[in-house]
């Protein structure tokens, strides 16, 4: 059964951010994650990825990897992500 993540992130800017967020999507695919990205509507520089993984460990897996840090930092975000990751009742 997959596990629903949730995953927000303080970032400069939404743009840039989600230029890298699409840019990866190809990644995600191949680590089974499947996600979309959303802007906080009442916080512009709030990034918000919602999604599906296999299960918490394969996105750990594959959010904390050396590569996809590097990523993040690139598109400009500023610190630890919150996470949250949710199993259906």
């Amino acid at each position: 059964m997959s596990v629903t993540v949730i995953v927000s992130l303080k970032v400069e800017d939404f743009d840039k951010w989600y230029a890298a967020f699409s840019s990866t999507s190809g990644k995600r695919e191949e680590a089974g994650i499947q996600a979309k990205g959303h802007r906080n509507i009442d916080d512009p520089n709030n990034a918000v990825a919602i999604g599906t993984a296999a299960s918490k460990e394969e996105f750990l897996g594959f959010f904390t990897t050396p590569e996809m840090q590097e990523i993040q930092k690139d598109a400009g975000v500023l610190g630890p992500p919150d996470v949250t990751f949710l199993e259906e009742a």
